[in-house]
């Protein structure tokens, strides 16, 4: 049996910017020292979920669905893997100024894979703040020119931000998350990512990490940062839900669930539905499986599981293709 809710177990990434407000107020289980980024839903092999309940326990998602890519759903048909990836994330410290390659750029350059991600903020410290785009728009030759004289930081666009704001981030777009901010990132399934710049810190070698200054230059959509066509931040009202939808792209549709009670939901042939908790607590069922919803669990349902119930008082990020 493959239709029933996946309940997940995250990889979790370690790094030198990392806390631990996942471990401390998420649940999520580690040994390592921190929680920087916990991988909530993943088949890349840089970060494998694992199922942890129902006849699959044991097994990578990844596992699953190389035997059964039918998962997905029929709008899985256009991808040449599985789509996407979803993210916590938590910034004690400033996270490097980057990019993510273009599709154009990966297909030119034949490596890396395309980065397309958005992010909900879950929660900021006094004075917390986003690096999106430049100030101004400047040429190539500039930005190049910025950065070996490290004055980048000075030419890029700072965005104070709040719990519940949204940001889609296209690929080519010049980003970092600052201390103080937890977010939640729903992206395309990749792991590349150019580092233009990383405040001249040592990595755990005790060695300048590792910076991708042609490629950035290369792939930089070197403006100011403006909302994207896909955004749509729409509200719905459906029994027992407030919906907010975020964004619909053709990568994927991300909204906010808020239950109160009895929901009810459907995940049809067409695609799988991914509900990520960020607050709350509850249940969830469909047929005879069942899982229990808190804080920081990750359930992903099959496409052509069918109708769901989920029932609690809970604030969800729900993700489908």
């Amino acid at each position: 049996m493959i239709f029933y809710p996946y309940e997940l177990a995250p990889y979790v990434s370690e790094t030198i910017w990392g806390g631990r407000r996942l471990i401390d107020e998420y649940g999520i289980v580690t040994e390592k020292a921190n929680a920087a980024e916990g991988w909530m839903l993943s088949c890349h092999e840089s970060g494998l979920c694992s199922i942890v309940n129902g006849e699959l326990k044991g097994k990578t998602l990844r596992e699953v669905y190389l035997e059964h890519p039918e998962i997905c759903g029929k709008n899985a048909a256009k991808f040449d893997d599985f789509p996407i990836l979803i993210k916590f994330i938590d910034a004690r410290d400033d996270l490097s100024i980057q990019v993510h390659p273009t599709a154009d750029y990966c297909e030119k350059t034949g490596r890396g894979q395309s980065k397309t991600e958005c992010w909900y903020v879950l929660d900021t410290l006094p004075g917390a703040c986003l690096i999106l785009g430049f100030k101004e728009k400047i040429g190539s030759d500039e930005f190049r020119r910025l950065i070996e004289e490290g004055r980048l930081t000075d030419a890029v666009k700072k965005y104070d931000v709040k719990k519940g704001d949204f940001f889609f981030i296209e690929s080519g777009t010049l980003h970092a998350i600052c201390k103080g901010v937890l977010l939640a990132e729903v992206q395309e399934s990749s792991n590349t990512t150019y580092r233009v710049f990383d405040y001249n810190r040592a990595g755990k070698d005790g060695k300048p990490r590792e910076l991708h200054i042609d490629d950035a230059v290369a792939v930089t959509n070197c403006e100011p940062y403006s909302p994207s066509q896909y955004c749509k931040d729409k509200t719905e009202s459906l029994f027992n839900c407030e919906k907010r939808v975020f964004a619909e792209c053709p990568l994927f549709n991300v909204a906010q669930l808020k239950i109160n009670g009895d929901y009810q939901g459907n995940a049809g042939e067409n695609s799988f539905v991914s509900l990520l908790v960020l607050e709350g607590e509850g249940a969830l069922k469909t047929g005879d499986a069942g899982v229990t919803l808190k804080k920081g669990a990750s359930v992903f349902i099959p496409a052509g599981t069918g109708g769901y119930t989920v029932s609690g008082n809970l604030n969800i990020l729900e993700t489908t293709i």
